[in-house]
């Protein structure tokens, strides 16, 4: 299986949903390398960074979903580096 290594950047507007959030997450925790959450007070605002490895459809799917959620918005980046 091909995997990616790829970096998806959140911040979140409305912690309403931020279960919503934690439990896509989890259901793609195989894939997670790491994870750092930053609160940001002053702008009432939180960034997570995660950082994964795991094939193209599967980080597309986890960004696509995380893009759904009201108050929250996705960037990802894509290492060239694939595994085979």
């Amino acid at each position: 299986m091909n995997t990616r290594v790829a970096l998806i950047a959140i911040i979140v507007e409305n912690s309403e949903n931020i279960d919503l959030l934690n439990s896509i997450l989890h259901d793609y925790a195989k894939y997670i390398i790491g994870r750092m959450g930053l609160p940001y007070p002053k702008r009432n605002i939180s960034i997570i960074s995660i950082a994964m490895d795991a094939p193209q459809d599967a980080i597309s799917a986890l960004a696509g979903k995380i893009g759904k959620i009201s108050g929250i918005s996705v960037k990802t980046a894509y290492s060239n580096v694939m595994s085979e």
